[in-house]
């Protein structure tokens, strides 16, 4: 497990926890769901702009917050669809038999 999902008690780190903890197999709809799970051009557009004035330094508070909330939510995707990817291919495997 990652540090940022065993950090503190956000709402982004709870529910990794919990997604990672959950032994429950997944349907092949709800995995090809959270494949299909993606920011949209404007959220992406704006993760940029915040990285960028992360990389020269000129964050507000405001904005810092705002863009660790973006990494905590990007973290807590690629979690649910690593395991929606496990999923389906432990579905394909269980088909060729």
């Amino acid at each position: 497990m990652s540090s940022q999902i065993t950090g503190p008690n956000i709402e982004a780190n709870i529910l990794a926890r919990l997604i990672q903890l959950g032994q429950e197999e997944l349907s092949r709809g709800a995995a090809e769901y959270l494949l299909s799970l993606q920011f949209s051009d404007r959220d992406v557009a704006r993760m940029n702009k915040l990285s960028e004035l992360a990389r020269e330094r000129k964050l507000t508070s405001e904005e810092q917050v705002e863009f660790d909330s973006y990494l905590h939510v990007g973290n807590l995707i690629a979690i649910m669809q690593s395991k929606g990817r496990r999923a389906l291919q432990r579905s394909g495997a269980n088909q060729a038999h």
